[in-house]
């Protein structure tokens, strides 16, 4: 997302004529989008996309479960003697 971010200032900057960037190709000012496909091509053929969707899904899932057992009124703890 930060290549995504960065490209998108340094095009804006870019068109606008900023002094700064005026010298640069604009091979310069589209690279960080190069960048931002091949981290995404990356991250999607290793998998970690994916896990990262799982680890997220289950994090929202053990959320849900102890808040529906607290709703419930039961506890998790281990049960006292007697009762």
């Amino acid at each position: 997302m930060w290549f995504v971010a960065i490209g998108t200032l340094l095009t804006v900057l870019k068109a606008i004529g900023w002094s700064a960037l005026d010298n640069l190709s604009w091979w310069w000012a589209l690279s960080p989008f190069v960048c931002a496909m091949l981290w995404w091509a990356w991250s999607d053929g290793t998998g970690r996309t994916s896990r990262k969707a799982m680890d997220k899904y289950e994090e929202r899932r053990a959320e849900r479960r102890k808040r529906n057992v607290e709703n419930l009124g039961m506890t998790t703890g281990p049960k006292k003697p007697g009762k």
